[in-house]
């Protein structure tokens, strides 16, 4: 057993389990330190997405009342079947464009000015949202959402598959912009995640099954286990943050961010489009 590989893949699920929430960008995050870790080969992109299903089952844990409750009362309580059929039309248009465009994003989209411009974009983007009078807010919680709004949160996360923009970072703070106050943003944000990652994770290790053996799966589980624990801790501490407090931080962290990627790629130190 490769004790020094168990431990990247520890750091690394760290990483996931930390930024995949948080409007910062996992992508971006994991290329940096995959990086500077020495992990950055075919295998290792596919572990960065396989691990994501750990994130993901902490929010499952997180939320397991409401979403309990909500298939349990699938088609005997309104607002349980309009919450289901809000989260499948919210995550169909990013299933249909990563399905006919993944290859034309990955090809074309992964380098350091688009990164870096996505960063600090989305960094000035969250100042601005956040500078807006509160009176714009029209929808307190999740369950108040139409069909329509749903959707259009659905596509503004199809901005989260540029490379730098942050899935997370664009459905909340897109959906803060259409009307949601920032707890219920980042509640569908949360609720979006679990069949938009779990899809994406299996798509990935099926489309890439011939780079794996028997041997990888401690790596895949120490992973796995480790991005379940600190998305756990980071879910949980963003709620209780989102009711008190605001993304700016987050944006101006975006912003060095972004700074950090044009340094590291001008001077050759991180690939941007290795991914």
């Amino acid at each position: 057993m490769d004790l020094v590989l168990l431990l990247k893949a520890a750091l690394m699920g760290v990483v996931e389990g930390l930024t995949e929430f948080l409007p910062i960008s996992s992508t971006g995050h994991l290329i940096l330190v995959g990086t500077l870790l020495g992990f950055a080969d075919a295998k290792a992109k596919v572990f960065e997405v396989a691990i994501q299903s750990g994130a993901i089952l902490a929010v499952v844990i997180v939320y397991w009342a409401r979403l309990r409750d909500a298939v349990t009362g699938l088609g005997s309580r309104p607002e349980a079947t309009r919450f289901v059929a809000n989260v499948v039309t919210g995550f169909l248009p990013a299933a249909l464009v990563g399905f006919l465009a993944y290859k034309a994003i990955k090809a074309h989209l992964f380098n350091a000015p688009v990164v870096a411009a996505s960063f600090i974009v989305g960094g000035l983007i969250i100042l601005w949202v956040e500078r807006r009078p509160q009176t714009a807010v029209r929808i307190q919680r999740v369950e108040q959402m139409s069909g329509l709004d749903a959707l259009k949160v659905g596509l503004v996360q199809c901005l989260g598959m540029i490379p730098g923009t942050s899935r997370s970072g664009a459905t909340i703070i897109g959906g803060m912009m259409l009307g949601l106050s920032r707890q219920a943003a980042t509640d569908f944000s949360f609720f979006l995640a679990i069949p938009t990652l779990v899809a994406a994770g299996g798509y990935s290790l099926w489309k890439e099954r011939h780079l794996l053996t028997l041997a990888d799966l401690p790596m895949f589980a120490v992973g796995l286990v480790v991005s379940f624990l600190s998305a756990w801790v980071c879910v949980r501490w963003l709620l209780r943050y989102v009711a008190t407090h605001t993304f700016v931080p987050f944006a101006w962290y975006r912003i060095a961010f972004g700074v950090v990627v044009l340094v590291t790629a001008g001077t050759g130190w991180v690939d941007w489009s290795a991914h």
